[in-house]
């Protein structure tokens, strides 16, 4: 599938397992990465900002900044460095979270000099998973984790879950540490998105998973579009068939099952990015926005804005100053 659209899908987890062809501990097919950015080229996809990192433990920097990709796909994949909320615990579990955060800011540094860290994140708040991190440290190194968005002057990408009043607090007190940021994968209400909007410089960042119900259509028509981006998060968070924002799709690919895996298919039941082109085509049909390729600048513009400064496109950011908001 060719596109003359340009889109920017902001949250991809490349090293979740089924990525590796691997489901449930079961190996099913061979590690398909290569094929699955083949695809997402040729659907539009032009930039895609992958998995966040979280201290040295891991593999070395040149090995887990994308994964080792070949130089085929430099300037294209980019990712975070971070501590999820789920994830919190690992700064006391370190034994020294002074040190463990002095990591994050060694590793966001690197990742920043070989042109590939473009946020801080995911960072946030997440209390439907509270088993795995209690609110009271979540909330500590939330706030934490803004130090590290000052010290490196990065924006941040965000997570919020069943935990807007506590977020909105912590991100109100600090604020001014921050340059800008997206609460990714937003599923609140539009009461909650209400909350996000009162900070200028935050976006919201829309996929399948904020597209299930009426009442998220109804949260999401609330979002002017040069406030928002969107993404995958691939592999989780696909549109459905149940789905409300499904009567607005239009560009399906051919799928078959894991256990019947074809290179020149997607595989049932896994989203990956080449399916951010359905995200943009609910935001538009929901909205009621005809020009899908003018959509899809407005977007890629305000993507560019946070993440990618220095390479605005300067011919649609021209051509979008000159026009009046798609939302009008």
């Amino acid at each position: 599938m060719s596109s003359s659209v340009r889109m920017i899908d902001i949250a991809v987890n490349f090293t979740d397992s089924m990525f590796k062809g691997i489901y449930n501990g079961r190996q099913c097919h061979a590690a398909d990465i290569p094929t699955v950015l083949a695809r997402a080229w040729s659907a539009g996809v032009d930039r895609i900002i992958g998995d966040h990192f979280m201290n040295q433990r891991r593999p070395s920097l040149s090995q887990k900044l994308m994964i080792g990709y070949r130089s085929c796909y430099e300037g294209r994949l980019y990712c975070t460095v971070g501590v999820h909320p789920t994830r919190c615990k690992e700064f006391e579990d370190s034994g020294d979270p002074d040190q463990y955060f002095q990591a994050l800011v060694s590793l966001a540094r690197e990742g920043i000099e070989k042109g590939k860290v473009v946020a801080i994140g995911e960072c946030g708040l997440d209390y439907d998973r509270l088993h795995f991190c209690p609110a009271e440290v979540q909330k500590k190194y939330f706030e934490r984790q803004f130090e590290l968005a000052e010290a490196v002057k990065l924006p941040m990408f965000l997570h919020m879950r069943a935990a807007a009043e506590d977020f909105c607090d912590i991100l109100k007190r600090n604020k001014e540490r921050f340059i800008a940021g997206v609460a990714h994968s937003f599923t609140g209400s539009a009461e909650e998105c209400n909350k996000l909007l009162a900070f200028e410089n935050l976006f919201i960042g829309i996929n399948g998973c904020s597209l299930k119900t009426h009442e998220n259509l109804d949260a999401l028509c609330g979002i002017p579009v040069e406030r928002m981006m969107i993404e995958t998060d691939s592999p989780y968070c696909e549109i459905r068939s149940t789905h409300a924002g499904m009567q607005f799709v239009k560009s399906n690919w051919p799928s078959k099952k894991k256990e019947k895996y074809d290179p020149d298919s997607a595989v049932k039941g896994r989203n990956e990015p080449c399916f951010v082109r359905q995200v943009l085509e609910v935001v538009a049909g929901a909205k009621g926005i005809g020009e899908i390729n003018r959509l899809s600048k407005v977007l890629y513009h305000n993507t560019c804005r946070v993440f990618f400064p220095n390479d605005l496109d300067t011919a649609a950011d021209a051509l979008l100053e000159g026009d009046h908001a798609i939302n009008e």
